[in-house]
């Protein structure tokens, strides 16, 4: 092989390099430093036939059965020595979690008009403050809302059936 010393070698293994990689197979996927292939390249997805992607920061929602079953199971729970907190704190999560299950329910916010607006006052009662001292405040509130619920929702048992 005839190469040159300085500027013409320099130039000719640019050439060859170029060339090279010219040749390489367009479906040869690239590879990383580990010499492993990358996943081959596909074409979007069409928006329209998209599946939702569940986003990372917000927990999927209960159906109201769910929700509704974990708000029952309180029903025979009480407040003991030192255990209060834990109850309170419970009945609080299922009443937020059976909120957001009617919110999101098919049947829409308005078929659960009576529980929402009762879980909308306590909320309100509350006012973002869910610390054991202000739901030991607010307990009759607390639990009066679980058992007005829990009526409603005895008689429409297609909810939750």
């Amino acid at each position: 092989m005839l190469i040159g010393r300085g500027r013409g070698a320099a130039a000719l293994v640019v050439f060859l390099a170029a060339t090279l990689l010219s040749c390489s197979s367009s479906e040869d996927p690239p590879r990383n430093d580990a010499g492993a292939s990358s996943p081959p390249r596909t074409a979007p997805a069409d928006p329209a036939n998209a599946e939702p992607t569940p986003d990372a920061t917000t927990p999927p929602v209960e159906a109201v059965r769910d929700a509704f079953a974990t708000l029952q199971a309180t029903l025979d729970d009480n407040c003991t020595p030192g255990d209060c907190d834990y109850f309170l704190g419970r009945v609080h999560d299922e009443l937020t979690g059976l909120d957001a299950a009617m919110k999101a329910d098919p049947k829409g916010p308005g078929h659960f008009k009576e529980p929402l607006e009762l879980t909308s006052k306590l909320w309100k009662t509350l006012a973002d403050d869910t610390s054991t001292p202000n739901l030991e405040k607010h307990r009759t509130e607390l639990i009066g809302t679980r058992d007005k619920i829990n009526l409603w929702m005895q008689d429409h048992p297609d909810d939750y059936s």
